[in-house]
This record gives structure tokens, sequence and C-alpha cells, in this order.
């Protein structure tokens, strides 16, 4: 178990969950800021203000911080510190009032725990023994079933050989889970070649598991080098950026991004990905490498001319043939200085919020330009870019995409980060064929579509993922989606209605047609009825105002796996379920439904539900009994809520230790348990704001 796993542990245990009024996590990494820092801080203790921060000045920011832990016990983890300055920094918006708050803070650096307060408490990471290094080799690469005893005398070697650095062994087992059995001793050989000290060592297993790789893969990890080192990469940004750059292998009867999500499943199986978020529908939603992965990454792209990464001026060097360029926020460095430097460039990925300047190379193919915030206009440089597959934006207050976006004739995918109201597409964007992705990251905001002369324009019939933004009372949603027959993601909010919608007639909005649809979003559509396509996996709805009635209608849909229901979403205090159920329902969530009261189900309903997550619910009573007998529940999560809904989740969770499973996990934060805590507690804690160090031998 590595430092970050193991301070995870610590974080997500129930008993530090209700113990401490807040918790927070910032990833802290070598290259660090104060604003950066904080920004991470408050978002991690309140989520969904994450980019409202972002915009606030680094003082506010720190005063904020320490308004919101003032006299409330915290818990804060630091990982990856490299620097006690970034504590420093820190230290001041950290409130110390006697009541046991703790900070938690892991490095590599084990003397960096000594510049710290003499009464911290530091845990060093042993390296595993030999007899602990074999079981997780086994445990990596063989399963529940162990070594055969034909591979036991050379795997136990190879184990040995590992040193007992776990991230080592990990790498290894996927080395060996892809290569013949009779080149075993082979690898065993690379491994005791010589003698390095323990990052050295893992950076040499890299490279091993590197030449181990098809080459179609090689680029996909090399790419990881562009993002900044312990970021969660979000999947669907990567495998788009993927596709762009064409490292996908075209195969029969395969989309692209399935193609590419294997690409990804095959680095995670090999151990050099790590899936840090799943999505509900399964698969991964974010992910990352190790830091030592990183760094590989890092130098291995810059060896081969693959990708160049900027963090100063003076990194401004190489050959003017560069394909790939990352700025990381390169100080006093602009664009058009880029440009000149790298003439050829075909992708310019950046991480920086300003810039004074713009003059793109013309032979670019990926274009992402990070948090550059455009306010209330768009960047007409960006248009004159014919080759362009791959355009992420951040803007503020754009409502309008100019009719020159026609140029990038080859454009696959438009990302809109930030935009704080909805955009009006031109009439020339139905000539864009080559369109598989028009998103915005704000859900709030989508693209709205031009509906003159619609039934003369083409239709756009490679486009997959679509943020929509649309007037229902216009009677132009079915005209649009007939031009968009192979949707299969679609996130759909309401603009403002010029008429009163009714329950009748044209106040349902029919989706049933789009035979491809998988997941749908729907957004402020209060009023309005649907019908929705059988083809169903995901549905989320959120302030539609439903009733309970009509939900329990939606269970009809055969292939329906996650329902959310999400801030008033449903309307009405009873959810009474009858005879009709969800069959494939897989995970439900209900969050921020004010007047829900009352819920009442059988077994019958939730015949394979494996998570379930109750959130904001203050009315709510109990959760129903009956899935106490539901075979397939492994995760119960309650988040402010009744402690009679909470005593109800442990009723079922002992009623599935009586059936036999013990698999079953709750996860419980109340008012009442999160704020309460014993007089015996207070007295037996320090007096004081103290710090615990985790510090590594190894990796």
């Amino acid at each position: 178990m590595g430092k970050t796993t193991l301070a995870n542990r610590v974080y997500n245990s129930p008993s530090v969950m209700s113990h401490f009024h807040i918790r927070a996590w910032c990833i802290v990494s070598q290259a660090y800021s104060m604003h950066n820092m904080l920004v991470q801080i408050l978002g991690s203790i309140e989520s969904g203000k994450l980019e409202q921060y972002q915009k606030v000045d680094e003082d506010d920011l720190a005063v904020k911080l320490k308004q919101v832990l003032l006299r409330n016990k915290y818990l804060l983890v630091l990982d990856d510190l490299w620097d006690a300055k970034a504590w420093n920094l820190l230290e001041r918006s950290l409130p110390d009032d006697d009541n046991g708050s703790r900070i938690l803070i892991t490095s590599r650096l084990q003397n960096l725990s000594l510049q710290f307060k003499p009464d911290s408490k530091i845990q060093h990471l042993r390296h595993l023994t030999d007899e602990e290094s074999w079981n997780l080799l086994q445990k990596k690469l063989f399963g529940k079933e162990g070594c055969p005893p034909r591979l036991s005398r050379v795997a136990s070697q190879i184990a040995k050989s590992c040193r007992g650095l776990p991230l080592t062994i990990v790498l290894v087992a996927g080395i060996l889970a892809n290569t013949a059995e009779d080149y075993w001793e082979e690898v065993t050989k690379s491994l005791t070649s010589s003698i390095v000290l323990d990052d050295k060592y893992c950076m040499k297993t890299l490279e091993l598991s590197y030449s181990h790789l098809p080459d179609d893969l090689k680029p996909c990890l090399l790419y990881f080098g562009a993002f900044k080192e312990d970021e969660d990469v979000p999947v669907q940004r990567l495998l788009w950026l993927w596709i762009s750059e064409g490292f996908m292998r075209k195969t029969e009867g395969k989309r692209l991004e399935n193609v590419a999500d294997d690409y990804l499943r095959n680095l995670v199986d090999r151990s050099l990905v790590m899936v840090s978020k799943q999505r509900s529908t399964g698969g991964a939603k974010a992910c990352r490498v190790h830091d030592l992965v990183h760094e590989f990454c890092v130098k291995k792209a810059k060896e081969e001319n693959f990708l160049h990464v900027l963090h100063s001026w003076n990194d401004l060097t190489g050959p003017s043939s560069l394909l790939r360029v990352c700025d990381q926020n390169a100080m006093n460095l602009m664009i058009w200085e880029v440009a000149l430097k790298f003439p050829n460039v075909r992708s310019l990925l950046l991480f920086k919020e300003d810039d004074l300047g713009f003059w793109f190379p013309k032979l670019l193919r990926v274009l992402d330009l990070g948090e550059l915030e455009f306010v209330a206009f768009f960047p007409m440089e960006v248009l004159l870019l014919a080759h362009l597959r791959y355009l992420a934006l951040c803007t503020r207050g754009v409502n309008f995409i100019p009719a020159a976006i026609a140029n990038l004739s080859r454009l696959q995918t438009f990302l809109l980060r930030g935009n704080t109201s909805n955009c009006l597409l031109p009439k020339t964007i139905w000539n864009i064929k080559t369109l598989r992705h028009l998103w915005t990251t704000n859900a709030a905001v989508g693209f709205i579509f031009p509906v003159e002369n619609l039934e003369v324009s083409p239709g756009l019939i490679h486009l997959d993922t679509l943020s929509l933004a649309i007037d229902p009372s216009s009677q132009s949603l079915q005209k649009i989606l007939k031009k968009l027959p192979n949707i299969r993601r679609l996130r759909c909010k309401m603009t403002e209605s010029r008429e009163e919608p009714t329950r009748i007639g044209d106040g349902i909005l029919v989706f049933d047609w789009l035979s491809k649809l998988e997941s749908l979003n729907l957004l402020f559509f209060d009023g309005y009825g649907f019908q929705f396509p059988l083809n169903l996996k995901k549905l989320t709805l959120f302030c539609n105002q439903q009733l309970w009635s009509e939900i329990s209608t939606i269970g009809k849909l055969p292939k329906l796996e996650v329902l959310k229901l999400l801030e008033d979403s449903v309307s009405g205090e009873e959810w009474e379920m009858k005879e009709e159920g969800f069959p494939k329902l897989r995970v439900l969530k209900l969050s921020h439904l004010w007047n829900f009261r009352s819920w009442t189900a059988s077994s019958d309903n939730f015949p394979r539900l494996e998570k379930l997550v109750v959130r904001d619910c203050p009315m709510l009573e109990e959760v129903p009994s009956c899935l106490g007998e539901c075979p397939t529940l492994e995760m119960i999560e309650v988040r402010e809520c009744r402690k009679s809904v909470a005593s109800s989740v442990k009723q079922i969770q002992q009623e599935q230790r009586d059936m036999g499973n013990e698999s079953l996990k709750i996860s419980i934060e109340d008012w009442g348990d999160e704020w309460s805590s014993s007089e015996e507690e207070e007295e037996s804690e320090s007096s004081s704001l103290e710090t615990e160090s985790i510090s590594s031998q190894g990796v």
C-alpha cells in the first residue's frame, strides 16, 4: 500500500468521517501555487463551488478558508508535499482552536518532516517483505486462483527482485500478464541486471514496461506527460484527444470511442494507469498516473520528440520540427513565442489563465486553451486553423458562435468550458460533417441549434455527444433531433419558454425514436412529460418536477441501469411503488428532494440494485426495509438526512448479514452524527493543531 492509498483509507474511513466536522484533500506536488492549493481545499469542502473559487483572488480565498474552518474540527490532507514552503504558505490560513483538528501530510522526502512542528508524528512506510511481495504479485497476476506450481519458482524470484517496492511489483505484474511464460526468465534478468536507488529502479521497471507495450499503446501512455503531475484526467476528454491525435486504429464494427476505451483499459490492466473515479454505468470517469510514471512519460516523450513540456521560458528549446507542445503555465511565455519557435507543431495544450497575444501555427490539429478565459468575445484567430480536429475553449458571456466556424471542416470535438450563457450555433454548423462531440462543461448551459430551413439542412450523422439548449414550446426539438440520428449521449436543458407548458399534447417531449441514445440528462423541463427510447441505459433528471407516478413508469424501460433524481426533479411527498419495478437498475441516486417524505417499495422492485445514494432529503423518514432482501446490493450512501434514515440503512445492513452477505458497505454522514462528539472524546484529544506525516523509504 502506498502513501496516498493509506492516507485515502484513513480519510474515507467511517470513524474519521463522523469524527471531523470538515474534511479536505489537497494535492500539492512539485509545481504548486498558493492559489491552486486554496481552491483545492475550499472546493473539496464545497464541491459545487469549485469553478466559483477559481475566479477569486488569493488573499480573499485565504480569508474565506480561515472563516470556513474557524471553530470546526477539521482534517486536512496535503498529499505529495515536496517543499515545506507550501506548508508555511498555508499554515496562516489554518485556525488552531485547540479542538483536535489534524493535518495529514504525505511525502516522498523523508527529511521534510523535520521542518514541521517538533511534536509532529511521522510514519515511515517500510518496504514489503519477500513474503508480502510474493503475495502481492500473486494477487495482481493470478487473482484468487494463486500461482500455478510450474511458475512458482520463477515468479517468486521475480517478486524478490522487486525489492519490496509496491509500484515495481504492480508494474512487473502488468508486464508478466502480457508476456509469454517462456520469456519470464528474461524479465528476471532485466530486473536484476543492475543495482540502483529505489526511484531509479522503478524508472528501470517502467522502461521495461514501456518496451513491452504494443506500438499502438505507447503514444497513449506518453500523452499523460501533457497533463499536470497528480492530475485527475477526465476520461472523456482524454479519449477525445487520443482520437483527434489519430492514435486509434480503426476496427471494423467498432466506434473510435470504444477502441479508445479499450486502449485505456489495456493500460489500466498493465497497472500503468490508475482509475481515480468510476462511472455509475461502469468504466472509468477519471484516471491518473503515479508521479513516477508521470515523470517517465515526460522524459520519454521528450527523448522521442513526441511531446515537449514547457514550465518556463528556459524550456523554449528543442527541434523546430516538434509536433506536440504543452505549456504548463510557463510564466512570461506567450503563445506567439511558442508558435514562432515551433511553427510545425500539430498539437498545443495550455494550462494557463492569461496571455497577452495570439498567433497560432497554421497546421494545428489539436488546440486546448485550458483555463485561458475569453470574456464576451470569441477568439476569431482559431477559425483560421483549417486542419483543426479538436478545439477546447474557456469563455464567459459568449452567446453565439461565429459563422466562420464552418472553416474548420475537419473539426471532430468542440468543448466549451465555463460559459455562463447558452450559445447560439450558426446555420453553417450543419456543414461540419465530421463533428462527433459538441459539449459544455457547465451543465447549466448548452448549444442552441438554428431552426431556419431545417428541412433542407444536412444532418450531422457522426455527432455522438451533445449539450443542447432548447425552447420546447417552439416545437423544434423533434426536427433538430431528426438531423442527429446517431446521438448516444444527450444533455438537454430548457431555455426561456414563451408559452406555458401543459401535460398533454405538445407538453410531451419525444425522445423514443432515438434508437442509439444511451445516456440522457434533462434539466429545467418543469411541467413537461417525456417519452424515452427503449435503449436508454442512464437517465438523469434535474429540476423537472415530475410526479412520482411518472417516475415509476420509467421503470418499464428494459435496459435502464442508472437513474438519478436530483434537485427537486420530482414533486410530491410519497413514492409508492406497486408491481412495476426497475428490472435492470444497478444505481439509484436521490438527491436534494426537499419534499420527499415517504417511500414504499417491495423486494421485487429492484432485483439487480447494486448502489443506492440518498443525499439531502431532509423530510425522508426511512429507506424501505425490503432492500435488505436485495441479493445484489453492494453499497448504500446516506448524506445529510434524518437519523431515522441512517437507522433504517443500518437495519438493512444487518438483514444482509443475516442472509450471509458480509460485503454490503454503508457510508453515513447525517447531521446528528457529523456534528456530535462526547465530552470524553474532547478531553482525550490534543489541545493543539497537530500534523501527521507519512513518508516512504521506497515507492
